[in-house]
């Protein structure tokens, strides 16, 4: 019997693959840049010069992409999930009012394959791009015995900066306030185990089934990369009175703009305002999901929400539309009443009223 030598690469980790990959990753990340960015990459971390400011607050954000991940690895297509990553991080810090400066993504993987990892890199590049911030560095860190081959995971964290006298929050949210909805490109990046239990498993539907509804697959609609809002939330703010925003994501429309509407105040807004797109719909009515849940489960439509001084609100649909972003009211802020128990703790300070139209 002959004992055979043990080595990294019997045990399942490819160092040669790991540097290729790397190889055709470094020229997608010089794309994604800024600069401010110092060094290059390959060191043991990445430099931002952070540059003058008066009195600088960093904000950081970290988040991944969840069950969607199951989509694009059952499609076998990688080249979009990095878009929805970074947007799940930068478009978070833009509530608060920061500028995204950098991310540095971390990619957990059964077997490195150097061309899906570049799919993927490709992916998070690219969404820097649209978020204006630089892909600062990342790991690949290849993990046999714990994930399967072909499975991987990704996550990110994104730093931005703001001056301390124009953070945005709740504590800027006046009465007469006017909510302002930006579309969602499609589920974003939230929902999608429940919306894969009634597609693919409760409804049995192909992910590459033309769905006329649709206007393409099942799998093309699933994969829609989730929008990034950065640089439009950023040039909105510079022009309008803006108090606060809103990144619609887990919990839905409600659940996430209760987070900056202060005690006292109610933000009472009308489904009657817009019609949630087809995928939507298609969810409800397959898997007789109610109302309620579909609410806090998916954005509905809605992935960002400006509040804007009243005065504004003209100004700042317009500058949206001009965007190529499509925009409406959805409602207005105003006093909690006493006396139908909205100041009690625990009363909901977002209202969502009526029925979506010809939905």
């Amino acid at each position: 019997m002959t004992d055979a030598h043990a080595s990294y690469a019997a045990a399942g980790v490819n160092i040669a693959e790991g540097d290729r990959a790397v190889e055709l990753i470094a020229p997608l990340a010089k794309k994604a840049t800024r600069p401010e960015v110092r060094g290059g990459l390959g060191g043991f971390a990445g430099l931002f010069a952070l540059g003058k400011y008066k009195q600088p607050l960093l904000a950081a954000g970290s988040d991944g992409v969840g069950t969607k991940l199951a989509v694009a690895q059952a499609m076998d297509k990688h080249d979009t999930i990095g878009i929805d990553l970074v947007a799940m991080c930068v478009d978070d810090l833009v509530v608060c009012g920061a500028e995204p400066l950098f991310l540095q993504d971390y990619i957990a993987i059964g077997k490195v394959v150097p061309e899906h990892v570049a799919d993927i890199v490709a992916g998070i590049a690219e969404g820097c791009i649209q978020a204006g911030c630089a892909l600062l560095g990342g790991e690949t860190a290849e993990h046999p015995g714990v994930m399967e081959p072909e499975h991987y995971d990704v996550s990110a964290t994104a730093v931005g900066v703001v001056e301390a006298e124009d953070v945005l929050g709740p504590d800027r949210v006046r009465p007469g306030d006017v909510v302002i909805a930006m579309a969602s490109s499609g589920l974003h990046s939230n929902g999608y185990s429940l919306a894969r239990h009634v597609l693919l498993e409760k409804a049995k539907l192909p992910l590459d089934s033309y769905m006329e509804e649709l206007g393409r697959t099942l799998g093309e609609e699933l994969l829609e990369p989730t929008r990034i809002y950065a640089k439009d939330c950023l040039a909105l703010a510079a022009e309008c009175d803006v108090h606060t925003f809103c990144h619609v994501t887990g919990g839905g429309l409600a659940g996430n703009l209760a987070r900056v509407i202060p005690a006292g105040l109610v933000a009472e807004l009308s489904r009657a305002t817009w019609t949630p797109g087809q995928i939507f719909r298609i969810i409800a009515d397959l898997g007789k999901v109610p109302q309620e849940e579909m609410d806090k489960t998916f954005n509905m439509g809605v992935g960002m929400v400006a509040v804007v001084a009243a005065e504004d609100r003209d100004r700042a649909l317009a500058m949206l539309t001009a965007r190529h972003i499509e925009a409406w009211e959805l409602g207005t802020v105003r006093k909690a009443d006493a006396e139908n128990g909205e100041h009690a703790d625990g009363a909901p300070r977002v209202i969502l009223k009526g029925e979506h139209a010809a939905y």
